[in-house]
């Protein structure tokens, strides 16, 4: 089972690879939003902002998350340290329900991309 540091790790992975991106990607991402991810397996919730491509301002709390994001995942930590790195594809975990993605429909558009 992933750690609360490994999943920290991972999100802040996340945050770079969003920064990074070109094209479409980083289009999609160029967005102001509140995100949270809960894992469940840990009973913690990670929030922060989407910011211009970049996690900022994340947090970690217990339980669910206290207050309701504009962007919300909800998976175990070792399902987002696989998504992460690359040995989980989104599309897949999400169509079997290991990885919930809540958002407005403006903001599902967007992020398909990068799924």
């Amino acid at each position: 089972m992933a750690t609360t540091e490994q999943c920290r790790a991972a999100l802040e992975r996340l945050a770079r690879n969003l920064a990074d991106a070109e094209g479409d990607v980083r289009s999609a991402a160029a967005v102001e939003r509140s995100v949270s991810c809960h894992l469940t397996d840990l009973d913690t919730t990670f929030a922060g902002r989407l910011v211009h491509g970049r996690i900022e301002d994340m947090t970690t709390v217990p339980g669910p998350p206290p207050e309701r994001a504009q962007i919300r995942l909800v998976m175990t930590g070792d399902d987002l340290v696989s998504l992460v790195e690359g040995r989980l594809d989104f599309a897949r975990a999400w169509a079997r329900g290991r990885v919930r993605l809540e958002a407005g429909l403006r903001d599902l558009l967007r992020l398909r991309s990068l799924l």
